[in-house]
């Protein structure tokens, strides 16, 4: 029910709300003969005078392209793939729905690729982005010199079979050095051996947690409480094992310590 408390607040906001209108109202019609409507809206591209300018508007489109692949980059090139899989398996292990949200586990995904990959970016920074600001190389070996470190990480953590099944697919010859693997090759190897990864660490991960659902299954099977949804009770025994073991710690320092620097 609504109070006259209620009611006078109400019929007081819409009072205010008309007197703001019809000032606002008041002055639209008071600048009215101000405006200007334009007669219609055309965009005009101007033919380029010399091959420089081409090339110029040439590499703002790639540009902005490599922008728009920025995130996929991310996902692919670094370790937040392993990470992400990793932290999205303890949850379904752990038996809860939405807990941690989804928004939580790729912030912590996020974070501790840039923890991991931080070295990695720094040796980018050092080696090709500043001397590039200070125009002490050309774009090109500044793309180069950028890309080695990064491949050098890639490289690390990918398997030799992997690797040899993408040279093989790309009818290339095989190369052993960062520098000489093409970045095609080096990418899908290192995303294939990246999934093989996560879910290695992730089935060692399940174990523990399918070993005491297992345990309390057979417990409630023989007490005849076969009404009773086992995950009732092993959600909770799971939770304080996982606290108990200071399950965080473990977790965070066997990703961190699983990647070759």
């Amino acid at each position: 029910m609504i109070t006259r408390r209620g009611m006078t607040s109400a019929v007081l906001a819409g009072v205010l709300m008309m007197g703001l209108g019809g000032v606002t109202w008041a002055q639209a019609e008071a600048s009215a003969t101000d405006l200007t409507i334009p007669n219609g809206l055309s965009i005009k591209f101007d033919a380029a005078s010399s091959p420089k300018a081409v090339s110029q508007s040439l590499q703002i489109v790639f540009l902005l392209t490599a922008l728009s692949l920025a995130p996929s980059a991310i996902i692919m090139m670094t370790s937040f793939t392993r990470i992400l899989i990793v932290l999205g398996i303890l949850r379904q292990a752990l038996g809860l729905q939405n807990i941690p949200p989804g928004q939580v586990i790729s912030g912590m995904a996020l974070f501790l690729t840039m923890f991991t990959m931080a070295p990695v970016w720094e040796k980018i920074n050092t080696d090709a982005l500043k001397p590039y600001i200070a125009e002490e190389i050309s774009q090109e070996e500044m793309i180069e010199k950028g890309l080695l470190p990064l491949k050098s990480f890639m490289l690390r953590q990918t398997g030799e079979s992997e690797l040899a099944l993408f040279f093989e697919l790309a009818n290339k010859p095989k190369t052993k050095t960062a520098a000489d693997i093409p970045l095609q090759v080096l990418v899908s190897a290192f995303m294939i051996s990246e999934l093989k990864t996560a879910l290695q660490m992730a089935f060692l991960l399940y174990l523990p947690f399918m070993v005491v659902d297992l345990v309390v299954s057979s417990v409630l099977m023989s007490l005849g409480m076969m009404m009773l949804p086992p995950m009732m009770v092993s959600l909770p025994i799971k939770i304080l094992l996982f606290i108990l073991a200071d399950g965080w710690t473990l977790l965070i320092r066997g990703l961190v310590s699983s990647f070759s620097m």
